[in-house]
């Protein structure tokens, strides 16, 4: 006598969302920019109280969400307070990591995870093992809470006492900015960004400081925090080759782009020439960490200089730390490739890098996540010269900008055609969603093969 089983819809649907974790990333991000889209074309979204047009509504949804800063309005004056709440939720929802939000609440409803869930998971939140996925998921949630609440409080402040403006204005235009920062999103609610700022110290820094803290991975910091407090109790802080690839790479980045920024523009009138030199290191430091996550500036982005845009787009495609909330191909892809690169010239059979060598697989992965992103650029550049009369330099920016949901902009944004902006939208939330998914489709796919086939070696180079 054989038995039925009765597979009930919730049942179903917890099925569809183990088996296919890449697949699940998408519709989530998709789903949460429709849902923006819709908010957006609102009147009530609107400053002038008419309804958004679905483009205008979907590439904000989509910047927003994707934590990119790219617009095609300003803000602060096109949008109304509901709208510009809209916003901020979206941000927070993107930085946060929609399959991080999913994962805690299929904690909260199932009580555990599968191990595919867990991979997925992982592949989101890059915690080192797959342990624990509840505290990390909370540790998550907590980090977030206390920089946002810290860097809006100071900033609140200091728009208080500093600018003059009322309490509850001051408290509206800390906290958007420290939610816009920590998630690496680069929206503002003033139409130069932060350039009224570019002398305040007070203002750029803590932005600076928790672009940077977002942008460096969650595991790095809840790993610090971890190490940080058995160095108290037993004296040793051994720190994992990722954390230390991080933050050295970071380390490394922010001082380049630094040094850069400011041999380039020294002297360039139109954006660091006319300041003093504490004004000129300030602000190259600033630029520095901006250009590689978060999309703020303090500098008129399309008056520097040809070989500045490059520099840019250099730290821009690399961008920062993996389960941060920067994009790009991430810093420890870059920290691999240079180490393989390091290990074909010295003629070396293996990479190694702080005295650990790096499994084949993973060379592989990174060489894989970088030559990805390379071809999405490429491709999208060549189509948005097509259909725009914009320079090349402006447009190879714009799109690596995209990619690399840093936010950053030449100016040219608005001025794009309707197919333009399409293509920007696509390529953001590419993106946002491409390192994700690949890396967990790779994790997941990884198997043994039982046989080897014959070797042959093609001349390179």
């Amino acid at each position: 006598m054989s038995q039925s089983v009765v597979v009930t819809a919730p049942g179903r649907a917890r099925a569809l969302f183990t088996a296919h974790p890449a697949r699940t990333v998408v519709l989530a991000f998709a789903g949460v920019v429709v849902i923006g889209t819709v908010l957006l074309m609102l009147p009530i979204s609107a400053e002038d109280g008419n309804a958004t047009s679905p483009l205008t509504a979907l590439f904000t949804s989509t910047s927003a969400v994707c934590v990119t800063g790219l617009a095609v309005v300003d803000t602060g004056t096109y949008w109304s307070g509901f709208g510009e709440g809209v916003i901020l939720a979206l941000i927070q929802v993107g930085g946060f990591g929609i399959m991080t939000m999913a994962s805690l609440l299929a904690l909260l409803v199932a009580g555990r995870l599968r191990l595919r869930m867990q991979l997925t998971a992982q592949a989101e939140t890059r915690s080192l093992g797959i342990g624990d996925v509840r505290r990390v998921l909370i540790g998550v949630a907590g980090s977030t809470a206390a920089v946002e609440l810290a860097v809006g409080a100071f900033l609140a402040l200091r728009f208080r006492f500093g600018y003059g403006y009322g309490f509850g204005e001051s408290a509206y235009l800390g906290f958007f900015h420290a939610v816009s920062a920590f998630n690496n999103a680069g929206f503002g609610l003033h139409a130069d960004s932060l350039t009224r700022y570019a002398q305040d110290a007070w203002v750029t820094l803590p932005i600076a400081a928790a672009v940077i803290l977002g942008g460096i991975g969650f595991p790095v910091l809840l790993e610090t925090l971890r190490h940080r407090h058995r160095a108290r109790t037993t004296g040793r802080k051994n720190w994992t080759l990722h954390t230390k690839l991080t933050v050295l790479t970071t380390l490394a980045l922010l001082l380049v782009g630094t040094v850069l920024t400011g041999l380039l523009e020294w002297t360039n009138p139109t954006t660091l020439g006319t300041q003093d030199v504490p004004g000129k290191l300030l602000n190259s430091f600033f630029y520095s960490a901006m250009s590689r996550t978060a999309g703020f500036n303090s500098l008129d982005i399309g008056a520097l200089h040809a070989s500045t845009l490059l520099m840019t787009c250099m730290l821009m495609f690399i961008g920062g730390g993996s389960a941060g909330t920067a994009g790009g191909i991430k810093v420890t892809t870059f920290a691999v490739l240079a180490a393989a690169i390091v290990a074909e010239v010295r003629g070396e059979p293996t990479s190694a890098v702080l005295g650990r060598r790096l499994a084949p697989h993973v060379l592989r992965q990174a060489l894989t996540v970088a030559l990805l992103g390379v071809g999405l650029v490429m491709t999208a550049t060549l189509a948005l010269l097509s259909v725009s009369e914009a320079p090349l330099e402006d447009v190879l920016f714009e799109a690596v900008s995209a990619f690399a949901t840093v936010g950053l902009s030449t100016g040219i944004t608005a001025d794009l055609p309707a197919i333009g902006q399409l293509i920007l939208v696509a390529l953001m939330f590419v993106g946002r969603i491409g390192p994700i998914t690949l890396v967990s489709a790779l994790a997941l796919r990884e198997r043994t093969r039982r046989y080897e086939l014959p070797e042959e070696r093609p001349v390179i180079g």
